[in-house]
């Protein structure tokens, strides 16, 4: 699902305009990104959590020439269901 179909679900659903409901999604991710941006965790209840994960420098090997490479560190973005969702792709009850 892109941006855009998130924009129009919100709009069909609850009604706002167009405009309006992408402008919500736009800042929601604005947020999203911002408070990642500054090494902080983002959590949403009954859906999951994301936080910033620091990964170390390491070797790596291109897989096409076999040449041995460095990887620098880097942060990363680490997504947690909760787990109301992993119920809920499972198809299970939460309290089971």
């Amino acid at each position: 699902m892109t941006k855009k179909e998130l924009a129009d679900v919100i709009h069909t659903r609850i009604g706002l305009s167009k405009r309006e409901a992408a402008e919500i999604v736009e800042f929601f991710f604005d947020i999203v990104k911002e408070k990642l941006g500054n090494g902080e965790g983002f959590k949403i209840p009954k859906f999951g959590s994301f936080r910033v994960q620091n990964r170390k420098a390491r070797k790596g090997r291109n897989p096409a020439t076999g040449e041995t490479i460095e990887i620098i560190k880097r942060k990363a973005v680490v997504f947690k269901p909760s787990r109301f969702l992993r119920d809920a792709i499972n198809k299970k009850s939460p309290v089971e």
